[in-house]
């Protein structure tokens, strides 16, 4: 079994928590809200304006025996730039204030989040980041496009609100591809275990920061009557 197809296997049962939060659940039934989907964006800038930070922490801290990756680390960087940019034009587009959430602070479990994947880096394994960069891309990967339908309808929201979600869903799928070739070539067990045990991290801590978004009424109200 090549090491990608192990690191979906082994991280199986950490994506099922992730996909089984609440508010993805019911996203993909259509109960969605302004609010939540604000709140989201909000989550989603205060994590996204330190990917390439991280991708340069973890591309000075390689090791020699890796230092095959700083070529894809360059060029995950040079696409990755701006991205937060578009969390907050798609803010601006939902009539939120985009500027409040430059400014403002990230909630707590984005705080941890990101927390824990500089301290990945500099204390554990810098290719740690890449259990991140699984989890945060295949997740867009499946369930982007299809949040931003179900969201869009409903609300009646406008094209230029869902640049973020359908451009990272349509880009995430090159970069998965890219990923697995990546993950195939690294042989060292230490590192392979570095990937796999960050990823599993990140699907809780990811997962926490879905769970700590505002639930749309209706399904705050099916959950208090059952």
């Amino acid at each position: 079994m090549s090491f990608h197809a192990r690191l979906l296997s082994e991280t199986a049962e950490a994506r099922g928590g992730l996909l089984s939060t609440p508010i993805i659940q019911g996203c993909l039934r259509g109960e969605v809200s302004l609010p939540s989907y604000l709140a989201f964006l909000r989550e989603a800038y205060h994590h996204v304006r330190h990917t390439v930070p991280l991708l340069h922490a973890c591309k000075a801290a390689l090791p020699a025996r890796n230092g095959w990756l700083a070529d894809p680390l360059d060029e995950y960087i040079e696409e990755e730039q701006g991205h937060d940019e578009w969390i907050l034009d798609d803010i601006r587009a939902c009539g939120g204030d985009a500027e409040v959430v430059r400014r403002g602070p990230p909630g707590h479990a984005t705080e941890v989040m990101v927390a824990y994947a500089y301290d990945t880096i500099a204390r554990v394994n810098p290719l740690g980041f890449f259990g991140m960069v699984h989890v945060l891309e295949g997740t867009s990967v499946s369930l982007a496009l299809m949040a931003a339908d179900q969201i869009q309808k409903p609300l009646g929201l406008p094209d230029s609100a869902f640049s973020y979600l359908r451009s990272h869903g349509t880009l995430d799928r090159e970069h998965t591809a890219h990923f697995e070739l990546l993950m195939d070539r690294i042989e060292d067990q230490g590192d392979q275990r570095a990937i796999v045990h960050a990823a599993r991290a990140f699907y809780r801590l990811y997962g926490d920061v879905f769970r700590s978004l505002p639930l749309p009424q209706a399904q705050v109200v099916a959950e208090a009557a059952s």
